[in-house]
């Protein structure tokens, strides 16, 4: 079967389960082996026939001609796979070509979260430059009340409508990874800002491409990620030295600060939107360093 009638099958076989953005980076992985292999003319035998030949000589030959980061050559590997155990379920490949290859290790740091007190000096700030009553400045003040009230990702904001927010209960619809929807609580001060940014800052913006969008960018159109990215940092960047963090820097954030209030780890995990307690658990060792440190300070008797 020719590469181009794979790859559109199994595009339709991810869209089913998988947001846009995984579909398009599998597919962007396999399209890359599959231009490897033709090239190289790759000999098969390991499966059924294919063009080209989809071997494990051929994997192998591909992630050594493209050295990367551990964590992208473990990501490159899963991607084929994934397409690999698809074409076997199909009955295109009779055995598994990844199996005898193993993925990289990888090495897993843990994310730069800011202090309880440093979130309050960023948000004290946020209000004393929307208080100028400039719309980008009020809008600002409400994104960052928002990612780190809710914990929610960067495209989740993005994606948001007005009629998401339900302000009688204080929570938000969100449409996460998968296309699942949930719903995630925010706390008055998010509340305060985004009705100010409703009232005040959204209607100097608003245009004919704005839609429904709960975020604007400087143009009218909804905003994109880069810049909710910008605006993180310029928020963060406009009160006292502090790491600098993204957008999913204030989800960390706000993952640590609910677990360190005594959440259960299951919460934590629901407000995230994680598929999987595995990746929830990092949030374990951040809390458990962060007490380390503090019991290091203040114990008499911690040398």
């Amino acid at each position: 079967m020719k590469p181009a009638a794979l790859l559109d099958d199994y595009r339709r076989h991810l869209a089913v389960d998988h947001s846009d953005a995984t579909v398009r980076a599998y597919i962007g992985d396999i399209r890359g082996f599959l231009a490897h292999a033709g090239a190289a003319g790759s000999a098969g035998g390991e499966g059924a026939p294919t063009d080209p030949p989809i071997t494990t000589r051929a994997i192998r030959g591909w992630l050594a001609a493209s050295p990367a980061a551990r964590a992208t050559t473990a990501r490159r590997l899963s991607s084929i796979a994934s397409f690999t155990a698809w074409l076997r379920r199909t009955g295109v490949l009779d055995d598994d070509p990844t199996e005898p290859l193993a993925a990289p290790r990888i090495l897993r740091t843990l994310p730069t979260v800011l202090r309880a007190d440093q979130m309050s000096e960023v948000l004290a700030e946020a209000a004393r430059e929307a208080a100028a009553g400039d719309p980008l400045a009020v809008r600002d003040q409400a994104i960052v009340e928002l990612l780190y009230a809710t914990g929610m990702r960067v495209s989740e904001l993005c994606g948001s409508d007005i009629d998401d927010i339900d302000f009688e209960r204080s929570v938000l619809r969100v449409l996460g990874k998968g296309d699942k929807q949930r719903v995630v609580p925010f706390g008055r001060p998010a509340e305060t800002a985004v009705r100010r940014w409703l009232a005040e800052g959204r209607p100097s913006l608003v245009g004919p491409r704005s839609g429904p969008a709960l975020f604007l960018g400087a143009r009218g159109g909804r905003l994109d990620q880069r810049q909710a990215r910008t605006a993180v940092h310029r928020v963060i960047g406009a009160g006292c030295e502090l790491p600098s963090i993204a957008p999913h820097g204030l989800r960390h954030t706000a993952a640590t600060h609910v677990l360190d209030g005594g959440a259960d780890l299951r919460v934590v995990q629901e407000l995230l939107g994680h598929a999987s307690m595995a990746t929830t658990q990092i949030y374990t060792h951040i809390s458990m360093q962060r007490l380390r440190a503090a019991h290091d300070r203040a114990h008499p008797r911690a040398e």
